[in-house]
Order: structure tokens, then sequence, then C-alpha cells
């Protein structure tokens, strides 16, 4: 029997002889390192940006004229149809010459074109006695009954009764019906209510007051705006792209857009426009969406997300951005093993995000790649993980 001692001492060696073994073991083996089995499946590309709402057309509201504000009917917010009542001047001097030219008019009517009508016929009349007188003294003239001085008064005469009848004739003509002294009036009463007219300001459009730059008793000129309205319908969003992440947005891509101060209500967009030159300062390009729905609650300025699809594929071969330890454009570089080997293998990739990458060449649904580095050639574990949601953003 051996003793307690001695059995002690063989317990310690054999569990000595396990623990070096398991060592040994695990060492031949390699290390057990995070990574990734590659599969298929749909991949959706999208890029996430803050923006905010903004209108396609943006009406400025001004006066024609010099004056000051009477009363001011809208304010920020209001919703407007196209002729509602925006600002009054006050109308004073244009509500005086307006009756000035409904005088002068109405003198024309009713006094001035009889007179001159009056006047036609006194002329006919003298110039019809002074040629009957002129014809009497040539008679006489001839039986040398006057002298050439009386017969030369006469036809002086008849002369200045034609001339006199002329001049009342083109005076008639001027202030008969229709003619040009009417013509003049009736134009200056036009002017005058026209300007009258421009006292009242009134909306071109439907649509919601954005801006205000006015109130009663100011005085306004023309060039000056004095209110913004956003045209009804036009809403879109506005969106200040990092450059970064412009490459694959283009127009016609849908969107999802949501308002901060409504994050229950998805809306549907649609890139519409993208603008031609980077804004130096910020790095950034205006991209802009056309909403595809109604949404009278968005407010000018309003800070929205919007949510890009740039791409889509029903089924990829799919890596975690975290696999790749190159990436340079479109290609990349990943650790996979080869049985229980590290090797470096380039790829070319597709869609790309933050999250996950397509491989396109250089990988196969089923390989197994790395999350963290590890030497070319070094014998390593794969302590698997799950793949990332299969979008990229």
């Amino acid at each position: 029997m051996p003793s307690p001692l001695r059995s002690r001492f063989l317990w310690l060696a054999l569990l000595a002889l396990a623990v070096a073994g398991g060592w040994f073991w695990r060492s031949w083996r390699g290390p057990e390192l995070p990574g990734y089995r590659l599969e298929l499946r749909p991949l959706v590309q999208r890029v996430v940006a803050s923006g905010e709402v903004g209108s396609q057309s943006l009406a400025q509201v001004g006066s024609e004229i010099t004056g000051v504000v009477a009363a001011r009917h809208v304010r920020e917010g209001d919703a407007v149809r196209a002729g509602d009542l925006l600002l009054e001047l006050r109308d004073d001097e244009q509500r005086a010459r307006v009756r000035e030219a409904e005088a002068a008019l109405e003198q024309l009517l009713r006094s001035t074109r009889l007179q001159a009508e009056a006047l036609l016929r006194e002329t006919q009349a003298n110039l019809e006695q002074a040629r009957r007188e002129r014809e009497r003294r040539d008679v006489l003239a001839e039986r040398r009954v006057v002298g050439a001085e009386e017969r030369e008064q006469a036809r002086r005469a008849e002369t200045a009764a034609r001339v006199a009848h002329e001049r009342a004739r083109l005076a008639a003509a001027a202030l008969a019906a229709g003619g040009s002294e009417e013509r003049v009036l009736r134009q200056r009463l036009e002017a005058a209510r026209v300007a009258l007219s421009r006292t009242r300001i009134h909306a071109q459009v439907d649509g919601i007051v954005q801006t205000r730059a006015v109130e009663p008793g100011d005085l306004v000129q023309p060039g000056r705006t004095l209110l913004e309205i956003a045209r009804a319908g036009t809403r879109e969003i506005l969106l200040p792209l990092d450059e970064k992440d412009l490459a694959p947005v283009a127009p016609g891509q849908l969107a999802q857009v949501v308002a901060d101060a409504y994050p229950e209500r998805v809306l549907a967009a649609r890139v519409s426009y993208l603008a031609p030159a980077v804004d130096t300062s910020r790095g950034t390009l205006d991209v802009h969406l056309d909403l595809l729905e109604p949404a009278d609650f968005l407010r000018q300025g309003m800070t929205v997300s919007v949510n890009i699809e740039t791409g889509r594929r029903e089924q990829a071969l799919v890596l975690p951005n975290d696999a790749l330890f190159e990436r340079d454009g479109s290609r990349g570089a990943v650790l996979r093993l080869n049985g229980e080997h590290v090797e470096r293998v380039a790829v070319r990739l597709g869609l790309r995000g933050t999250a996950l990458s397509e491989v396109l060449e250089g990988l196969a649904p089923g390989d197994r790649v790395l999350a963290v580095a590890a030497g070319e050639g070094e014998r390593v574990r794969l302590r698997e993980r799950p793949l990332p949601l299969g979008r990229t953003e």
C-alpha cells in the first residue's frame, strides 16, 4: 500500500501533466479569435443624414408703389389663397387722383364736348357768311361798284373764318366720342384706378406665410420684400450631404423622411436634384428630395432624418466591415481561414456602408474570416459571431 504522501504526490503529478497537455494542445491549435462565416442574404444600401424642410417655390411679396402700411391681415403660419388681402396701404392720394380723373372725364362728356360742337356750328355759319360776303363783293368789284380794297378785305375775312372753322373742327374731332381727348382721360382714369388698386396687396398664390417684415405704419417702397409665401404643394426636403457619402446618391432614388417633431410619421420621398457645386466651407452638397405624399403638418425649416435607398440586392454575399483590414475604394483585403491557418485574400466590393459590404470577388458563401488581426500562416481557431443586420447605412 502506497503511503498517503506518495499518493498525493502522484495525483499532483497527474494534474500537472494534464494541465501541461491541455496547454500544449491549445498552443498547437492556436488562439481562439472572433470572426464570421459568410452567407448570402438580401442587402439594402442606405445613406442616412439629417436635413430640413424647405420649399421649391417661395413667393416674395412686395409693394409696387411707395406708401405707408395702414393694415396687415396675415402673420407667419397663416394659410392664404390666391386673391386674399394681405396688406393695405394708405390711399388718400390715390383716391383723390381717381376723383380728379373722373371729374375731368365727366366734364368732357357733359360740357367740353358740347361746347366744342356748338363752336363748330358757329364757325361753320361764320364761314358760310364770309363766303357769301366775299362772292357779293367780287360781283360788285367787277361792276366797279366797290374798290379792290373792299374786295380784298372780304377775302381775308373768308380766310380767317375758314381757319377758325378748321380749328373748331379739329377740336371737336378730338373731343368727339372715342376721340383722342376722351382716350387720354380714360387712360388717366384707368391709371389712377390701377394706382389705387396697388394700395391693396393680395396673395398671388395659394400657400403658407413663412416670414413677414412689415407692420402698420411702416414706409414701404418697391423692391423691398414684405412677406414670403411658400406655395402650396411644393414642400421639399433639403439635405446637406457630406461629399464623402455622395457617390451612391442619384436622382430618382427612393427615400424615407421622418420629422423630429413627428417621429411616428414616415413619409415617402424621391431624390429630385443634386446641386451642381459643393459648399467648400462645409464640405457638403445640397440634395433635394420631393415628398410623394401630402404632409400639411410639416413646417418650413423643420429638422428631419432622411434615409435614402441607394442600392438593393435580393441575394448578396455580405462581409462585415470590421473584417476588412485594407480598403481602397472598391478593393479590400481580409484574413480568411484555410482550415486552421490564416491567409490574406484580396476582395472586390460592391454595395458598401458602415456595417456591411457586398463581396463581388475573392470570397464564397461559407468562407470564414477573422474580425481581428492575425499573422498570415498562423494556426487559429474561430469564435464565430452572428453577422450584423443585412443592410448598409
